[in-house]
């Protein structure tokens, strides 16, 4: 049987933390990260990768405010849309030459992704995400009255920034069409960003200002697929509970109901592991057979279940190489 495996490439695998990410660099850690990934494309799965897009938003939002004299300013969804566009074109391009330097038969497609939420959310009533510039005290009340749709909040002691709604994803739009490249061999890529977000006012269907979390969307496209493996790709070869704390320990295998206990005890922050653990938790109780997480580097080992972290519904529904916990 040939496994549909959704891959969600984390922050790391584009652009990293500690440098300026130029498109050369964001060029030369793609490519890195595709090779990582060549095991996995050349043993015949159907693949569809997924990505963040946090610092390159970031960067098309400052363009459009810095050229706000003289272009009209760009909404956030045609923003995400425009990310997607232009890292599916990387992505594209490297892994099409990748291909032909391997003689591997398979194309490459990037379906620009929207992705349905509710207008009635709690996001839209208390916006958590932070986008965009920080801005001094001083900027911000100036942006306060020229910007007076914008919020603004104090991320740090006197550096603010603005931020939007993250509503949870309820449709891909473009999931049948996914679906069929991806049986059809191409590699896909798709729900960039975790997809444009879009919602119905009648019959018109309009862009939202907001970002959505790629783990959650890229579960729910997982779901909506019927693909068997969900893979979180991030930074850590591991998931651990007491991170870098005494007595931390790496987890090899965890039920959904150790996932769930853990997370009440708080081991799995918001603004860390948590949105990946539970968009683990929601692909499972949606019939995904198992979700993955782990390293760029790891991925291919993690299939074969010599690494990561493997989620699954119960004790024995997936048989690994190594123990629950590890070290």
């Amino acid at each position: 049987m040939i496994e549909t495996l959704v891959i969600a490439l984390g922050g790391n695998a584009i652009t990293r933390p500690d440098e300026p990410g130029t498109i050369p660099q964001q060029f030369a850690h793609t490519s890195e990260t595709l090779e990582y990934l060549l095991p996995v494309i050349r043993a015949g799965h159907n693949v569809v990768i997924t990505h963040g897009n946090g610092p390159q938003i970031g960067n098309i939002l400052i363009r459009s405010e810095e050229g706000e004299r003289r272009v009209p300013p760009l909404p956030l969804d045609t923003c995400v849309a425009d990310s997607q566009g232009g890292m599916g074109y990387m992505i594209q391009r490297l892994a099409t030459a990748l291909f032909r330097r391997e003689n591997i038969r398979r194309g490459v497609a990037c379906v620009i992704t929207q992705v349905l939420v509710d207008r009635n959310d709690p996001e839209f009533a208390n916006p958590t995400k932070p986008v965009g510039s920080f801005y001094s005290a001083a900027e911000a009340a100036v942006l306060r009255h020229d910007k007076p749709h914008w919020i603004l909040r104090e991320i740090e002691p006197g550096r603010f920034r603005r931020v939007v709604p993250s509503p949870r994803p309820l449709e891909v739009l473009e999931k049948d069409a996914i679906f069929e490249l991806s049986q059809s061999g191409s590699v896909v890529v798709a729900c960039g960003g975790g997809g444009i977000p879009v919602a119905w006012e009648g019959n018109s269907l309009l862009g939202v200002e907001g970002v959505i979390d790629k783990d959650r969307a890229s579960s729910l496209l997982a779901t909506q697929i019927r693909a068997h493996k969900l893979i979180i790709v991030t930074s850590v070869d591991q998931v651990a509970i007491r991170y870098h704390k005494p007595g931390q320990k790496w987890l090899g295998t965890l039920t959904v109901a150790e996932a769930r206990a853990h997370m009440a005890a708080g081991e799995f922050p918001p603004g860390s592991m948590g949105p990946k653990i539970e968009s683990a938790i929601d692909f499972i109780e949606q019939g995904g057979e198992e979700c993955i997480i782990t390293s760029t580097e790891q991925v291919a080992q993690a299939l074969e279940g010599n690494a990561g972290t493997h989620i699954v519904a119960a004790w024995g529904s997936r048989s690994l190489n190594f123990p629950p916990a590890q070290k």
